[in-house]
């Protein structure tokens, strides 16, 4: 496939790498490398959230280096931006002449594939109507503009709206390929197509991130952290724990928006404090979003918090990782670790990729579907469901069993590794058609 890959563009949409979400910026780095080991001579272009157009080399996994090009693109209220995404939109049904007009039309006509991931699981109105829009309109643009459109392993709905859930129809039956990243999300896909369900076209797969690589980072963890993950000198497990901010700091909307029933600052407060006072473990609080302390999502405010919170007499056995480890170090991190637990589900699959037996404080079905996938669904608790002190004993259970997880998941890991290079190939062989016949 090597021999067509210098005249192979891609365009990659919903898979912003200037945000500080981890997860997102995983599906980036997981897409542009795994694709780039089938089509080595691809050019990718990434739309992100600045303006302008920019190329910007990229470190991924430990010795890979990859050109990229960003391309801004962004909501708003500043339509005469070449940027704005309602302009895009408009402009985009013009033919020609929308081309004429706008410079990222004109380069999304250069595409011979757009590809689009949806930040993973963001296909949906239960975040707004203003965000579905923003999600929904790339994929739009591309079946305006004659561009093959894939879509990429991601979870579809649910849509409350009818009037959106018909817009999101059109946008699945209107794709050239489209993949859900686990069964149910498949069902869902599948009752999307109706009638336009192909089998060869409409596919069942894994996350794409399962397919991230690592790299080091034992320079930006601090010295005694980078020595007791290097050396193991002695038998006292290392545990990770990801602390979600979108809950932690903002107690009040668990309740309100999430439909918690447990406490989950008790969660994590109580798990950790028991881990600490009957247990010689390490612990390493790991943030997926990487934000600064003072914005109100941020996993680093909360890690920094609940390690606040722990007695003063085991400082010295906590950790916070830097919020400045990128998606690839902040999977090395995880994969260091003995037993892990998170709330973000895509640390959880950094976790799950690397054979670490793996806890879920989960409040969406999606973190459900994936371990389903590994066969490890009994260790997902959800807060809707459970009360704290429920999900509390389920932790130390799952931690106290680590060994058998483990050795389960090393059993069934090669057939998910399988999968994730199944589905690259033949999205790339996809890629490698639609490039033939452009050129």
């Amino acid at each position: 496939m090597s021999d067509t890959g210098s005249a192979i563009r891609i365009g990659l949409f919903g898979a912003a790498p200037d945000t500080s979400n981890m997860g997102v910026s995983a599906l980036f780095a997981s897409t542009v490398e795994g694709i780039t080991r089938f089509i080595p001579g691809a050019r990718f272009s990434v739309f992100d959230n600045e303006l302008g157009k920019r190329t910007q080399t990229h470190h991924f996994s430990e010795g890979v280096h990859i050109d990229v090009e960003h391309i801004g693109i962004r909501a708003g209220h500043r339509y005469y931006l070449h940027e704005n995404l309602v302009t895009i939109s408009a402009l985009s049904r013009l033919g020609a002449l929308g081309a004429a007009f706008n410079s990222v039309i004109r380069d999304i006509d250069r595409f011979d594939v757009i590809l689009d991931i949806s930040g993973g699981d963001s296909f949906s109105d239960i975040y707004g109507a203003k965000r579905f829009l923003s999600v929904v309109r790339p994929k739009l643009i591309a079946l305006k503009r004659k561009i093959p459109l894939i879509l990429l392993p991601q979870t579809y709905g649910p849509y409350a709206d009818p009037k959106f859930s018909a817009v999101a129809n059109r946008a699945v039956q209107g794709a050239d390929m489209a993949w859900a990243r686990d069964p149910n999300s498949f069902d869902i896909l599948k009752s999307m197509l109706g009638p336009h369900f192909d089998p060869e076209k409409h596919r069942s797969g894994v996350d794409f991130a399962f397919a991230l690589g690592t790299r080091k980072a034992d320079d930006l963890i601090g010295p005694v952290l980078a020595r007791l993950i290097s050396e193991r000198q002695n038998e006292a497990p290392i545990v990770g724990l990801n602390v979600s901010g979108l809950i932690y700091n903002n107690p009040q909307a668990a309740y309100s928006q999430y439909g918690f029933k447990a406490n989950y600052r008790e969660i994590i407060h109580g798990f950790s404090n028991w881990l600490m006072r009957e247990t010689d473990a390490k612990l390493v609080l790991i943030p997926h979003v990487m934000s600064d302390s003072q914005y109100i999502e941020s996993d680093f405010a909360a890690c920094i918090k609940t390690a606040a919170y722990l007695p003063e007499e085991h400082s010295q056995r906590v950790f916070v990782s830097p919020n400045t480890l990128d998606q690839n170090q902040v999977k090395w991190l995880i994969s260091n670790m003995d037993w892990f637990c998170g709330t973000r589900m895509h640390s959880t699959i950094a976790a799950l990729s690397r054979g670490v037996p793996t806890a879920a404080i989960a409040y969406s079905d999606k973190t459900k579907g994936v371990f389903e996938t590994c066969g490890q669904a009994k260790e997902v608790y959800d807060p809707r469901t459970l009360d704290a002190r429920a999900i509390i004993d389920g932790l130390k259970t799952s931690f106290l069993q680590r060994q058998a997880t483990a050795e389960r998941l090393t059993n069934i890991l090669p057939s998910i590794n399988a999968l994730v290079d199944d589905q690259l190939q033949v999205i790339t062989r996809k890629i490698a058609h639609f490039s033939r016949l452009k050129n």
